[in-house]
């Protein structure tokens, strides 16, 4: 079965949202032809956009996945996957940026450049969100350092299709906008014992 790097970005602040990230990172680990090859920091992150909420808990996980014949087929797969987790996590629907119990974001596939309409099961929970599009890479991503800081963790040297930088030139770049203190990493992966310990 031919695979590719993807990444996926999660993110959590209701509940033990580190909890809820270990086992995200388990059952992401435990998808059919999915195999983990890395995981980030956990980092504590100040909230973006409704800022009256709890800080949030993200990290990003580097993942092999099947290709699929084309690469929107394999993206929209792993995207229907993703949100499938959402809701097994219980996942409800609420404002956009608002509190989440579990939000799993496909960042990266390969070296993939798409635009292509979200099957129904694909669609975000996020009520108000007009976008029913997969943009690949995250068309947000260069914007937001809870996304660049654990990402540039795994791949800081990865130019992903479109940027023409660096990922952790962007995260150099968003910090001195956001300031450091934005993102705090709060714990590292122990690959052993499958959880988050902490720094």
């Amino acid at each position: 079965m031919r695979r590719v790097r993807a990444y996926v970005g999660l993110g959590a602040n209701l509940g033990d949202a580190a909890s809820a990230l270990a086992d995200a990172v388990r059952a992401l680990a435990s998808l059919p032809g999915v195999r983990l090859r890395g995981v980030s920091r956990l980092y504590a992150t100040t909230p973006v956009g409704v800022e009256d909420q709890p800080d949030f808990r993200n990290a990003v996980v580097a993942l092999d996945v099947p290709a699929g014949p084309d690469p929107a087929t394999g993206a929209l797969a792993l995207l229907v996957a993703l949100k499938s987790l959402e809701r097994a996590f219980g996942r409800r629907a609420r404002e956009r940026w608002g509190p989440r119990e579990l939000d799993l974001d496909l960042l990266v596939f390969g070296r993939a450049r798409l635009t292509v309409e979200r099957p129904p099961e694909g669609i975000s929970l996020d009520r108000g969100k007009a976008d029913r599009l997969l943009v690949v890479p995250h068309r947000d991503a260069a914007e937001r350092l809870f996304v660049l800081a654990p990402l540039a963790d795994l791949a800081p040297g990865l130019v992903p299709p479109g940027w023409g930088h660096t990922v952790d030139w962007a995260r150099r770049r968003r910090e001195a906008v956001e300031g450091i203190d934005a993102v705090r990493p709060i714990a590292t992966w122990d690959a052993q014992a499958r959880g988050w310990t902490l720094i």
